[in-house]
């Protein structure tokens, strides 16, 4: 089995002793000779030799092929696909800049709402009373996540939208209960980059939530 170059391909080196050490050059032209030190006539030819044998490493040679992977831009749209949802250290987080089908408790949201208050003549388990509230006052309703965390309890479900399903999260401590209600599809209409919609529709979700359990928000008008 061939490996590397055949021997017959390698030039062939004499060594003659004389009183000042020489070699003979391969006889590509003309035979020459040069004198070296008698060590370098010994080292020489096994040094060309395995520079003719020895292959070229992979890395040493660019490829016409490569190209490197071009970086998609950030569009509000491409933002708009992967929404995050959970809490934000341990808070419920605020609504996306690029999604206007949403409203949060969270006071760093463009479209906030104070958090709802439990009644003081509301009995039994919150979390539970909001589970069935939310599975009674909207459509195709599945709860996703009850758990516990510290002080409090987290709930999220998903919910018929207008243009898909919506995500309600509600993060309950003691008679005060965060929430977010956000719109999972968001519609962009060609050539403006603006979404459509508005977190009208999430606002009177969340009011038919609390009055279905007598709990209530307070508003400004009240506060006055």
């Amino acid at each position: 089995m061939a490996s590397g170059i055949s021997a017959t391909l390698l030039p062939q080196f004499t060594v003659k002793q004389q009183n000042s050490p020489c070699y003979s050059t391969p006889n590509f032209a003309a035979e020459q000779q040069q004198c070296v030190p008698s060590i370098w006539s010994k080292v020489l030819p096994l040094a060309v030799a395995v520079s003719l044998v020895a292959p070229l490493s992979s890395s040493a040679i660019p490829s016409l092929n490569s190209k490197s992977t071009p970086v998609a831009p950030m569009t509000p749209f491409s933002q708009s696909k992967n929404l995050p949802t959970g809490l934000e250290n341990g808070k419920i987080r605020p609504c996306p800049s690029v999604n206007p089908g949403c409203v949060s408790t969270n006071p760093q949201s463009s479209s906030s709402a104070f958090p709802l208050i439990i009644s003081q003549n509301s009995s039994g388990n919150a979390i539970m009373q909001l589970q069935d509230a939310i599975l009674k006052t909207q459509k195709n309703a599945k709860i996703q996540v009850v758990e516990d965390i510290p002080d409090g309890k987290y709930l999220q479900a998903e919910v018929d939208g207008g243009f898909g399903r919506d995500v309600l999260e509600f993060l309950v401590k003691g008679d005060s209960v965060a929430y977010r209600a956000m719109a999972t599809k968001v519609t962009y209409i060609y050539p403006f980059t603006t979404a459509f919609g508005d977190s009208k529709g999430q606002e009177e979700r969340m009011e038919m939530i609390a009055e279905e359990l007598g709990w209530y928000a307070p508003s400004l008008d009240s506060m006055d």
